[in-house]
């Protein structure tokens, strides 16, 4: 791998810290973030020019009193139902945003799979395994990580399941 600039290094986030020291294959993608769009993986694609269906969004969600992430394409929504069925689970329901921020060490629209600062269950959407590399947050509004969805699930220990729709 690369060795990284004093700059990069400075920019790191846990997300890029983790995949770091984990060996893992990506590329770090910034754009300038623009607080009036109205959504932040729609404008992560847009900016970066990649699919929305290869950008993935970040999203905790409360199953049964236990906060799960749900890594799901931008092009589409997150299938409650289907999340819990995922978990063994019976109710799910987007977690208090202040709860999400707190537990995972994140801000909101900056929520990444990796490197949070509390470890939690995670359900990646089956249809990542369908692209080579997708793109998920990387710990900041303005900032994307491109990595293969097997190092994604693996390093998040995340299990695979239909939880998007249309």
């Amino acid at each position: 791998m690369a060795k990284k600039s004093k700059k990069q290094q400075a920019g790191g986030t846990p997300a890029t810290v983790a995949l770091t020291a984990a060996g893992v294959e990506f590329t770090v993608h910034a754009y300038e973030h623009d607080p009036s769009h109205p959504s932040y993986g729609e404008e992560a694609a847009e900016a970066m020019g990649v699919s929305p269906d290869r950008v993935f969004k970040t999203l905790v969600a409360d199953v049964d009193g236990a906060l799960v992430v749900a890594v799901v394409p931008v092009a589409g929504q997150l299938d409650l139902k289907a999340l819990a069925t995922a978990v063994g689970g019976k109710r799910a329901a987007m977690a208090d945003p202040t709860l999400a921020e707190r537990t995972t060490g994140y801000v909101r629209g900056g929520i990444s799979p990796l490197g949070q600062r509390k470890k939690l269950r995670t359900v990646l959407d089956e249809s990542a395994s369908g692209h080579g590399t997708i793109c998920v947050s990387a710990g900041r509004r303005g900032l994307e990580v491109e990595l293969a969805p097997a190092d994604l699930a693996a390093l998040t220990g995340a299990t695979t399941a239909p939880i998007a729709r249309g």
